[in-house]
């Protein structure tokens, strides 16, 4: 069982909110405007945590605090799956089980392609025979399919990234790639690099000028703690990382004036 972490957006944007996962995890361009994040670590086995629940985790705590969507694929001995978060909406995914039999809800890849603003129409057409009963098609061709599909929207898989491999393997072609490892380096570090990305995104003037800012930096944390809180509880990885990076986006907001006039 493994995963991968797609995200609609370049390495320099994707670093800063992966780091925040505290999670190992290898960084790789996959094409124009988007980025591959490996997991080294294998939180479902140590956990004892379905692969498909950290990845929603981890996929949703990536986008909550972002412009740009996140598409977790996600494969075991008896299924494989996507999930795909944007922003705060309620994330959305599709499973097939080992043998390729679709066993997740239709209208849920036309949600899919809607949120990634995929053609509704030759994307759509394209996205359906997925969904559709194929004896020649196990799980592992399905994602291979998925990702043949997003090539429209500049999706590139670098070479020996497929997924369905083992996580040896994945591992071993993302090294061989130079791809960045993502290390933990505290707290500190880690809210500075993100707010360097936020600040220069479309979301900066909102955070951080005008009477509004506070506020929004504010409820960011109110709705990261109980989160957070509830990932604990759960033992839930990917959930307790989303709460928590909620938590440092807000923390964000508060401490800019702080950290420039430091900076400074």
């Amino acid at each position: 069982m493994n995963a991968l972490l797609l995200c609609r957006a370049a390495p320099p944007a994707v670093r800063g909110p992966a780091q925040l996962l505290r999670e190992q995890l290898l960084l790789a361009p996959a094409g124009t405007d988007w980025s591959v994040l490996v997991p080294e670590g294998k939180p479902w086995l140590d956990d004892g945590e379905p692969v498909d629940r950290v990845v929603t985790g981890w996929a949703t705590a990536l986008a909550v605090g972002a412009t740009w969507p996140v598409l977790g694929l996600w494969w075991d001995a008896d299924r494989a799956g996507l999930t795909l978060a944007s922003g705060f909406r309620r994330p959305v995914g599709y499973t097939w089980l080992a043998d390729g039999t679709p066993a997740g809800e239709h209208e849920a890849m036309r949600t899919f392609a809607d949120r990634l603003a995929l053609d509704p129409v030759l994307d759509v057409q394209a996205l359906e025979p997925l969904t559709e009963p194929d004896p020649d098609a196990d799980a592992r061709a399905r994602l291979v399919g998925l990702t043949a599909v997003l090539a429209r929207t500049g999706l590139d898989l670098p070479p020996g990234l497929h997924p369905g491999d083992s996580a040896e393997a994945l591992h071993a072609a993302a090294e061989a790639l130079g791809a960045e490892e993502l290390a933990w380096s505290g707290w500190k570090d880690a809210v500075a690099t993100e707010l360097d990305v936020v600040e220069s995104g479309p979301l900066g003037p909102y955070l951080f000028h005008g009477p509004g800012a506070r506020a929004l930096a504010a409820g960011l944390i109110a709705a990261g703690l109980p989160l957070t809180a509830w990932g604990i509880a759960r033992r839930s990885g990917g959930w307790t990382a989303a709460g928590l990076l909620l938590v440092a986006e807000g923390l964000v907001g508060l401490a800019y004036d702080r950290l420039r006039n430091g900076d400074g």
